[in-house]
């Protein structure tokens, strides 16, 4: 075995280590296929009013410029389908935001994850991103062997199907390199029929700006009327297009303790949710992504839906 054989399967095997569900490696280089995709998706407007999608559109394309001398994106998956879900007949929220913010919990992983790469093989440089930067996290996860990108946009596999986060580790590091998996979706349209606000305009495309999870989160102003009576009962993010994708029969429940929902959070009956006061929302969402749409945001929302 070479000394980048060697390495990568050091990382590879701390990062499993580390609890994350896998690990794949690809070279840092600018996305051509994604450029043309990405241009044409912000010209349409599918990004609603997040303005920030247009801002570092080169970067977003090319690693090497968030990384001075970057030569790999280590792209790695980490699962939070969980065990028990909310009670029947309620307002439901994503089931990414039951437990604590996944931004803090990864990026502690990936931190160590990056001392052990110094310690272990020698110091370099590089960065860990969490969806908090202009990084294309699926297509770099697709590019690494981790899924492909299913016809609802979200990265998908054949052995867990698609509830689990991504996130990368981008180094001046030569690894050796994984290869793309096939498309395993067929002929299948269950999540494009699903979705009730018609949200995936055609097979891979996304209009985020219709999307149930972008009016309940990224949305500030008041939610379109013409939507009234489509969200589901959906008050903090979406996850209709997941539950009925036939790979997601594969989930299994994650292991990371930080993930568990708040114990009074997944008996909460819709009465509950109207009568939430301040101090209940601080004390259920305290560490949760949840509080991104803030107290207000989340009344606003179950008012749109009651």
């Amino acid at each position: 075995m070479n000394s980048k054989a060697i390495n990568t399967a050091m990382i590879k095997t701390e990062a499993k280590r580390l609890g994350f569900l896998s690990c794949g490696v690809s070279k840092a280089e600018f996305l051509e296929e994604e450029a043309p995709r990405l241009e044409k998706w912000l010209n349409n407007n599918m990004h609603g009013e997040m303005g920030y999608m247009e801002n570092h559109f080169d970067k977003r394309l090319d690693p090497r410029l968030l990384v001075d001398g970057a030569k790999s994106v280590i792209s790695l998956l980490l699962n939070y389908y969980p065990e028990k879900e909310q009670v029947a007949n309620t307002y439901k929220i994503s089931k990414y935001a039951y437990g604590q913010d996944y931004h803090h919990v990864i990026k502690s992983k990936l931190k160590t994850l990056q001392e052990f790469i110094s310690e272990e093989i020698g110091e370099i440089h590089g960065r860990a991103f969490v969806d908090s930067a202009p990084v294309l996290d699926k297509a770099w996860a697709a590019k690494s062997g981790l899924g492909w990108v299913g016809k609802h946009s979200n990265l998908l596999t054949q052995q867990v199907g698609s509830f689990y986060f991504i996130a990368e580790l981008i180094v001046d590091l030569e690894l050796e390199y994984d290869t793309p998996v096939t498309d395993h979706c067929g002929t299948c349209t269950a999540c494009i029929d699903a979705c009730p606000t018609e949200a995936i305009t055609e097979p891979y495309v996304v209009d985020g700006s219709k999307c149930i999870s972008y009016f309940t989160i990224e949305l500030k102003n008041e939610i379109p009327d013409e939507f009234h009576g489509k969200f589901d009962d959906w008050a903090f993010g979406c996850d209709i297009c997941q539950d009925v994708c036939p790979w997601n029969k594969f989930s299994k429940p994650h292991r990371e303790p930080l993930f568990d929902a708040h114990p009074d959070l997944l008996s909460m009956t819709k009465k509950d949710w109207e009568e939430i006061t301040e101090d209940v929302f601080k004390k259920v969402f305290q560490k949760s992504a949840v509080k991104r749409t803030k107290f207000s945001g989340l009344q606003r929302n179950i008012e749109f839906i009651k």
